[in-house]
């Protein structure tokens, strides 16, 4: 496996931890997939922050064991530059799909892969 799939490949794992509810309402756990300096604009057209979601996400949808979780597909991503890499997959939560984007950085040390930004799409009924 060469350098550029290992990284989409680190990057698509970390994007799937996001997704499982343990993960998401753990604040702890959560912070170390985020970058101090995330960003997402959300389906909702909300701006947020590390701090912001951090602080709301374990309250998202998806976050519980009991209720729906993210089914994600056609993930996809490319290695925009070292350390660098660019996601993009659809998403089902319930009854609502949504398109998603979201850069990858490599921090500094042992600190991993994290989010930089995300950007969700809500796709409406009947939308291919």
């Amino acid at each position: 496996m060469d350098g550029a799939t290992d990284d989409v490949n680190q990057a698509i794992a970390c994007e799937l931890q996001l997704m499982d509810p343990q993960v998401r309402a753990s604040r702890e756990l959560a912070g170390q997939l985020l970058d101090p300096e995330f960003v997402e604009v959300g389906g909702s057209g909300r701006r947020w922050t590390y701090e912001t979601m951090l602080a709301e996400l374990p309250d998202h949808p998806g976050s519980s064991q009991d209720a729906p979780r993210y089914e994600p597909s056609s993930i996809s991503g490319v290695l925009l530059a070292p350390g660098l890499v660019h996601l993009t997959f659809q998403a089902v939560l319930g009854e609502r799909r949504s398109r998603h984007s979201s850069i990858w950085r490599r921090g500094e040390g042992d600190a991993g892969w994290r989010m930089y930004y995300h950007q969700a799409t809500r796709v409406p009924p009947g939308v291919e």
